[in-house]
């Protein structure tokens, strides 16, 4: 049953993606206060704030004319994206709470060199029951294309979500299982990875076949996937009503690279590509910026509950404090939640998955 809308409507980050939890905030994690549709706010490019790590003087970037390069963040907001066919295949589960089903649906962009159209594959979970049913749209944390699986990354957050009544929609990005492949996606800074989360959310409010309140969605991102959505809200502001990005990568994508590329012989192919093509951190800095979520944080109307262990050596925790004052300092309704765990979330996985819930809950998801 087709529901009318009620609501307006990463990257190169290559983290891994996937003790007891206190479920507490550290001092400097308090709440801070209070294709695309064209955004209203300017095309002026802030600075990083200078207390930022890795964002020095050289690192600032420059306002920028319009319209904005493509291969930028506010380049990916100019685009038009449009998410439709959303497609019920194979039903892999069925529970007394949710049934799952493989899906597919697509995913267009318009661009300056002309309309993109990928299919997209995924796993979607949805409520025993007639709905209409709040939805979480899932972006999963980084895994090798070569070996990534339909569904992989988030399957215990899909779960969860669906047996509390939230129609859970994972997300395989283009190049994975069986979506389709874009040859470009490593030197276009993996942003087609937001481009496909935005038109998940558009592809589920299109549906006539999943019961969606149109007006109850979130983002839910972990580790890459935390990256994927900052940069998703940032170019798609009131898109959903609240996002949760879990054991997030950097909102600075030079630290991403410092951190899982810039020492990875597996990577020298990509590095060489980037440094051929764009220039590396150090000799571009504008560009990383301009591929960084921070610089735009002031672009987000949507609430933010990040997630973060203390124990996190994949992604260290001081990223997580040093987004969580670039959205406070933005303005952004945000929180960041700690939890005594590590990147992957063990011990503290449900207590920092009822957080979530309540969370989205409070924002009417």
């Amino acid at each position: 049953m087709r529901r009318h809308h009620t609501a307006a409507a990463l990257v190169l980050v290559v983290a891994l993606s996937g003790c007891s939890s206190t479920g507490s905030d550290e001092p400097e994690a308090e709440a801070g206060a209070a294709g695309p549709t064209a955004p209203s706010s300017s095309s002026a490019e802030p600075s990083a704030s200078p207390s930022d790590p890795g964002a020095g003087p050289d690192a600032d970037p420059e306002p920028e004319a319009k319209p904005a390069p493509e291969v930028s963040v506010l380049g990916l907001s100019e685009q038009r994206h449009r998410g439709d066919r959303l497609r019920l295949g194979a039903v892999r589960e069925e529970t007394a709470a949710y049934t799952s089903y493989d899906v597919t649906y697509r995913s267009r962009s318009s661009t300056r060199t002309g309309p993109e159209s990928y299919t997209i594959s995924g796993v979607l979970n949805v409520p025993q029951g007639r709905g209409p049913f709040p939805a979480v749209v899932l972006a999963h944390g980084y895994i090798d294309p070569a070996v990534y699986v339909r569904g992989q990354g988030m399957t215990r957050e899909r779960g969860y979500l669906a047996s509390r009544g939230y129609v859970a929609l994972h997300v395989d990005y283009r190049n994975h299982a069986e979506s389709t492949d874009d040859p470009d996606y490593q030197l276009r800074m993996r942003l087609g990875y937001s481009a496909d989360v935005i038109n998940a959310v558009k592809a589920l409010r299109a549906s006539d076949d999943v019961p969606v309140a149109d007006d109850r969605i979130a983002l839910f991102g972990r580790s890459m996937g935390g990256g994927v959505v900052l940069k998703t809200l940032v170019a798609a502001p009131g898109l959903v009503q609240a996002a949760a990005p879990w054991a997030s990568v950097s909102s600075l994508e030079a630290q991403n690279f410092d951190q899982f590329q810039r020492d990875d012989p597996a990577d020298d192919p990509q590095t060489r590509a980037l440094a051929e093509r764009w220039g590396l951190p150090q000799d571009s800095p504008r560009f990383w910026q301009r591929n960084s979520s921070r610089p735009y944080v002031d672009r987000i109307t949507e609430p933010v509950l990040m997630v973060h262990g203390r124990f996190d050596d994949t992604c260290p925790p001081g990223w997580a404090r040093a987004t969580q004052r670039a959205l406070r300092s933005a303005g952004v309704d945000s929180q960041l939640q700690w939890y005594d765990d590590g990147h992957a979330f063990g011990p503290a996985f449900n207590a920092a998955m009822d957080r979530t819930i309540e969370f989205f809950r409070a924002q009417g998801v």
